[in-house]
């Protein structure tokens, strides 16, 4: 299909797509016109001060049925919320699945942890630090020399100024 074809047919979809939301916003529209007309009547302004106490009282008594209503719903909802909470639980029951528990660390040597669950069983004792063997440190000579450096103010003292940097650079070379 050329780009051409594709640009024409993609501009028609677009265009039927724009009059069909124009037309389900207009539909919106009537919808909501004629919701309004018949829960709203229109309002008529009293004239005197005995028709508007009248008036006030009306809608007074008009928020307390839907307050009592809110309430009634409000308590219902509540107690479905505990009912379904309640029978989770049961299915949780039958099921067999709980919750684990959150385990703790527990610091417990080996003969510890072998007479819990061998019980009263259990008499070999696990020292294990007892099978290791004992390996003697090898000191080698230069490690030696770097511990006994010595005083460190003499060295520092031999390389102050020029001439110990001069020291410093012959030894080296």
């Amino acid at each position: 299909m050329s780009s051409s074809r594709k640009h024409h047919i993609k501009s028609l979809m677009l265009s039927i797509a724009k009059g069909l939301l124009e037309e389900e916003e207009r539909e919106q529209e009537e919808e909501r016109g004629r919701y309004m007309e018949e829960n709203c009547p229109a309002l008529s302004m009293p004239r005197s001060m005995q028709e508007l106490q009248d008036l006030s009282r009306e809608i007074h008594h008009k928020i307390d049925v839907i307050d009592e209503e809110r309430y009634n719903l409000e308590v219902k909802v509540n107690k479905s919320d505990k009912e379904i909470d309640d029978l989770k639980i049961k299915v949780q029951d039958l099921m067999g699945k709980f919750k684990k528990p959150v385990l703790r660390k527990v610091r417990m040597s080996a003969d510890a942890m072998l007479k819990a669950l061998l019980g009263s069983k259990h008499t070999v004792n696990m020292d294990l630090r007892a099978n290791l063997k004992q390996v003697k440190k090898e000191v080698k000579e230069e490690d030696k020399e770097l511990r006994d450096v010595g005083d460190w103010r003499k060295n520092i003292e031999d390389k102050a100024g020029m001439d110990g940097r001069k020291k410093m650079f012959e030894s080296e070379a």
